[in-house]
């Protein structure tokens, strides 16, 4: 496994850091992380790029998605040694990043193409995955613990008027209609540094605290709902959990009140319902400067470390 700590791009052998974004149509995948005998994004990324440099390449990834949620912003670094990095110019006179964009797309629809024993709508997943940029990372970079925030959507047709099966792999279609007012309400209730366990899965030695900086729900002209959920790290379902939780006040069989009442009851329970995962987006990761990447990714590590003690 490659080094995982920042790495700076030097001339005197040390490692580079590379930076991709990319998105992903989930629905055929089972989440982002390597799970042995599963499709999932990261293995498929990371076959190709080891066909491409030759060893095994692990990525580090901004936030991991759960089976079936998609990404239209997602970042992922790795590190490779100088001569590596020069190689996938293959001897020509062009900018490594360049070269291993376009031979990355080409791998990958390889990679994704006739997956024997897969669904039939998913037997051919070429262009499910797209790497829109690939370039050598500023100094102090780390695709995970320099984000500043993150941000999801989640579509939501609660009139059948608008049910378009066209849409049907990314927007929820809701039996009931929803008070949008009521749905803003009780999301403000939460905003904010708290302990979200009562609307996460929590992980093994992982903190459960997390600051809310946005969760609004708007209509829109076509008169379907799209929720924005910002935060600077999400845990496991969280986004899900929330998003399942308001739909419960917005169809009134809650009040808002109930949202800030769960937060603070910090227990995982039978209430604690998620919405389905295929209208949820990670539509940006956000950064702060090159000059306070690697501030920014020491800071983070220290809180989350303070936090989970």
């Amino acid at each position: 496994m490659t080094s995982q700590k920042p790495a700076v791009p030097t001339p005197d052998g040390g490692l580079l850091r590379v930076r991709m974004d990319l998105a992903y149509d989930g629905g055929a995948f089972s989440g982002w992380a390597v799970q042995p005998g599963l499709l999932t994004v990261q293995g498929a990324v990371e076959e190709a790029l080891a066909t491409l440099i030759r060893r095994p390449v692990r990525l580090t990834v901004a936030g991991r998605t759960d089976a079936g949620v998609h990404a239209r912003d997602q970042v992922v670094h790795f590190d490779v040694e100088p001569g590596e990095w020069a190689a996938l110019a293959r001897g020509r006179d062009i900018d490594p990043a360049d070269s291993l964009l376009r031979r990355l797309r080409g791998v990958l629809a390889k990679v994704l193409g006739g997956r024997v024993g897969a669904p039939v709508p998913y037997r051919d997943l070429a262009g499910a995955i797209e790497v829109h940029t690939a370039r050598l990372a500023p100094e102090g970079f780390d695709a995970r613990f320099s984000a500043l925030w993150r941000r999801y959507s989640y579509r939501i047709a609660d009139r059948p008027a608008n049910w378009d099966p066209l849409a049907r792999n990314i927007t929820l279609w809701h039996k009931h209609e929803l008070d949008v007012d009521l749905l803003n309400d009780a999301g403000s209730r939460i905003l904010g540094v708290n302990d979200f366990l009562s609307f996460c899965k929590p992980r093994e030695f992982s903190t459960t605290i997390r600051e809310l900086q946005h969760l609004e729900f708007r209509r829109g002209d076509d008169g379907v709902i799209t929720a924005s959920v910002q935060a600077d790290a999400f845990c496991h379902n969280m986004v899900r959990a929330l998003v399942g939780a308001s739909l419960m006040v917005g169809s009134g069989e809650h009040e808002p009140a109930w949202l800030a009442e769960r937060l603070a009851s910090k227990v995982r329970d039978s209430k604690t319902k998620l919405a389905p995962p295929h209208p949820l987006v990670l539509e940006e990761v956000a950064y702060p400067p090159a000059s306070a990447l690697l501030e920014r990714a020491e800071q983070t590590r220290a809180m989350r470390t303070a936090e989970s003690e």
